[in-house]
């Protein structure tokens, strides 16, 4: 609609154009003065027409070029701080006035273009010159020089954020809660995109028949609502759907390559699978075996015996981390708190594994 709306204006600039100059033809050419009315009139319609057609066919590319000139404009513009633009405006206006009074003089001479050329000349050169003297010292002008600094220092955070590449939340990430914590102490950069499938998952988790469902399901919604309205981050629901696809996890994958961004779970499976497709993952089950102390082998513990494990003799024992203790008969000790040698630490993506012998045991032997 609004492309024929311009195409019409355009035509009418054109015919009345054509009819201006007919007109102005007319009174040059002393015969064609001297026609009959009607064909003055025959002959300012037919120059309007044939004017108005030409604009109409050329009004396509007239708007394109528009386009990708306003495009080019906006662009250099946005590369410019806000503030140089302001005093650039003030410094241009002040140069085309001073060119005007200059301009007065000059149109006085005698010589036919002389005087206009030179006006046009020094229009230019005075714009030129009043915006590059304006930007050079604005700040001992118009003393702005607070104001540069804070805008500054807006763009260089701008430039940060923009260099921070989203993370896409799971749903098993969300459940889990820890990254509500995480995010609260600034450890994550960038904002957060919450896909709408997910919001569907967690619906469906929330509303299933089992208990311990239905109770994971609340609680990862309940963690959603916490990160958008009490944490200092950007949150994003994203509503585009992958209909084409079918699990959960794909379409995370799909979302991260489509954003450029990375996937945030604690799901060990989809981080294998991400790692093959080549997208980034930060596997928060990773960052808390980062960060838990360091165990050494010989290093001493204590620890209690809560139950027997998988193979003849052993006992097993739970950091307040949640990291398990394999004790190599400790299954006598069930119950009891004693003192562990360790032997050897297992570490993967899925948790940290510790394995040790009882003190007592290890001192008889020697």
């Amino acid at each position: 609609m609004i492309n024929k709306i311009i195409k019409a204006l355009m035509a009418l600039v054109g015919i009345t154009i054509g009819v201006a100059l007919y007109f102005y033809f007319v009174k040059i050419f002393p015969g064609l003065w001297h026609l009959p009315v009607a064909y003055k009139a025959l002959g300012s319609i037919f120059s309007g027409l044939i004017t108005g057609l030409v604009f109409y066919l050329i009004s396509p590319w007239l708007l394109k070029e528009g386009k990708n000139m306003a495009s080019w404009v906006d662009k250099e513009l946005s590369k410019v701080p806000p503030i140089e633009i302001l005093i650039g405006s003030i410094g241009l206006a002040l140069g085309l006035f001073i060119a005007y009074l200059i301009s007065q003089l000059l149109i006085q001479i005698p010589v036919p273009i002389v005087g206009t050329t030179i006006s046009i000349v020094v229009y230019i050169f005075m714009g030129y010159i009043g915006v590059h003297l304006a930007i050079k010292n604005r700040e001992e002008l118009f003393n702005f020089n607070l104001i540069s600094k804070l805008s500054t220092q807006k763009e260089k955070t701008i430039k940060k954020t923009s260099m921070s590449s989203p993370k896409i939340l799971d749903t098993s990430v969300i459940i889990d809660g820890r990254i509500a914590d995480i995010c609260k102490t600034g450890f994550i950069e960038g904002k957060l995109v919450i896909p709408n499938f997910v919001l569907e998952e967690l619906r469906h988790i929330a509303d299933s028949a089992d208990d311990l469902k239905r109770v994971r399901g609340r609680r990862g919604l309940d963690i959603l609502n916490k990160i958008q309205k009490e944490l200092d981050i950007e949150v994003e629901i994203y509503e585009k759907d992958f209909e084409d696809i079918s699990e959960v996890d794909s379409k995370l994958l799909k979302l991260a390559q489509l954003l450029e961004g990375k996937v945030v779970t604690n799901d060990y499976n989809l981080n294998k699978v991400a790692q093959f497709h080549g997208v980034d993952v930060l596997n928060i089950n990773e960052l808390a075996n980062a960060i838990k102390p360091v165990v050494i082998p010989g290093e001493e513990m204590v620890v209690q015996i809560i139950k027997d494990g998988k193979e003849s003799g052993q006992g097993i024992a739970y950091l307040d981390d949640g990291t398990m203790i394999v004790v190599d008969g400790g299954r006598k000790y069930i119950g009891d708190t004693i003192d562990v040698l360790v032997t050897s630490v297992l570490q993967t993506a899925a948790g940290r594994m510790i394995f040790a012998k009882p003190k007592l045991a290890t001192e008889k032997s020697i």
